[in-house]
């Protein structure tokens, strides 16, 4: 039995671990510091993956320029209604928002069939999708126990391995494909981010891939594959101009889209519940649903202003638990940074300027972290018999296999199959309709199955 003295001192103990609470303001020379460590644990994620997009659908400099600048706009921007909310929008706490990384692979799909238009098109029409279920996210999240969501997630670092490798190799259609300096240097990248990851501490680890990335973009220079001309013709402030690129509306490509915005939505629920935790409590309804809603309205947002779907930030979570400042003032200090580097061209020109290996090396990390994330949820929360083991198993190989071997749709229409060859769609279905079906609760109410025991 625990007395009353060592119940207080566990009290004490928990406090210690915060140094600001949710709603606690620091003084502006601790936040304003604070709050940069906040944009560098995000800012490569936030601009790599537009990046990622935007070659893959072969837009040229100046349009991936906009489209980065886009994106650290819209971030700033989502970050800052999810702090501070606009009435049902937004969560009230210290969630910093960027361009997520479970549509990458959907959007290159869409944008390889469709066009950049159609991307736009299924980002603005999908995203009520994910405001539905902050309404009723009670009601739905039990469809989607971790056997689902985890095998899911796996699914998006799996189907991204193809797009890492080849920017690491250069880039697809580059003259040097797989050269060995463009190899060496994503080697360089890649050995970096995992040698400061594991072998620092604090920020250094913390920060290990952006460091990274820097080191490779000096060592690019002297190799001739840093091209800084974009750079020298952007401007240094530019307004937003709304739906740029146009929009088109294809219903397969809002159908693939609206599976995305189902995932993203279960990965914010994760999100929310690890920032409430760190001050040892659980989200309330209120919180969980603006978040929710936020995710939606500002990843519609997003489409008009020609920027990819937003969501929470996961890293910036564990940097909370890292270093007890659970402050959402330092956060919304985080969104305002953000949104002043979106109104200036030039700095989006310069991360647009990041060469294709380099990107590539940090891309391995950044994807392979995403299965690893995945694998966690599978491992600690899933009970690994028989039943689960043959869901996940048909869901990788059937996702996996559409993904890396599209030439096997080639007969099909073509409204059919963009559909069928999007990894994420077809792999999470099947995890979803297997869990369903087969005997076996699957853990529907969001706990794993438990697994028999012998006597």
């Amino acid at each position: 039995m625990v007395d009353g003295n060592t119940d207080r001192s566990s009290v004490a103990d928990d406090e210690q671990l915060i140094e600001y609470g949710i709603e606690d303001e620091p003084p502006l020379a601790e936040a304003i510091p604070l709050g940069l460590q906040h944009l560098l644990a995000m800012f490569l994620s936030t601009v790599a993956l537009p990046l990622v997009i935007a070659g893959a659908i072969g837009l040229d400099g100046s349009e991936t320029t906009f489209i980065v600048q886009m994106a650290l706009l819209v971030a700033g921007v989502a970050t800052i209604v999810q702090v501070y909310s606009i009435g049902p929008v937004g969560a009230r706490l210290p969630i910093v928002m960027g361009t997520s990384a479970i549509f990458v692979a959907p959007l290159i799909n869409i944008g390889g069939t469709y066009g950049v238009a159609a991307i736009f098109g299924a980002v603005i029409v999908a995203a009520p999708v994910e405001i539905v279920i902050g309404y009723f996210y009670e009601d739905l999240r039990r469809l989607f126990p971790p056997l689902v969501t985890g095998t899911v997630v796996m699914l998006v670092g799996l189907t991204l391995i193809p797009v890492a490798m080849e920017y690491s190799a250069g880039g697809v259609g580059s003259e040097d494909f797989g050269a060995t300096y463009n190899l060496g240097l994503a080697g360089l990248v890649f050995l970096l981010a995992i040698g400061l990851n594991q072998y620092f501490d604090g920020f250094i680890s913390i920060s290990s891939i952006l460091i990274a990335v820097v080191v490779g973009y000096l060592v690019a220079y002297p190799l001739g594959l840093l091209d800084l001309s974009g750079v020298a013709d952007a401007a240094w402030i530019e307004a937003p101009v709304p739906l740029q690129f146009g929009v088109e509306f294809h219903p397969s490509a809002i159908l693939i889209a609206a599976f995305a915005y189902v995932i993203t939505s279960i990965e914010t629920i994760g999100d929310i519940e690890g920032t409430t935790g760190t001050v040892d409590r659980r989200a309330t309804p209120d919180e969980m649903s603006g978040g929710l809603v936020a995710d939606g309205v500002m990843s519609m947002l997003a489409g008009v202003f020609n920027a990819f779907p937003n969501t929470s930030f996961s890293q910036n979570v564990g940097l909370i638990g890292f270093t007890g400042v659970a402050s959402r003032f330092v956060v919304g200090i985080c969104g305002v940074f953000l949104v002043l580097l979106g109104l200036v061209p030039k700095v989006a020109a310069v991360a647009a300027a990041m060469p294709n290996p380099v990107l590539g090396g940090a891309a391995v990390v950044l994807f392979g972290m995403i299965f690893s994330i995945g694998l966690r949820i599978v491992a600690d929360r899933v009970a690994l018999e028989r039943r689960n083991l043959t869901i996940i198993a048909v869901s990788v190989v059937l996702g996996v296999g559409v993904e890396t071997t599209p030439e096997m749709l080639g007969q099909l229409p073509e409204a059919v199959g963009v559909l069928v060859g999007s990894g994420l769609l077809v792999g999470g279905i099947a995890a979803l309709v297997l869990n369903l079906v087969l005997p076996g609760d699957g853990g529907l109410d969001g706990e794993p199955a438990q697994t028999p025991t012998s006597n």
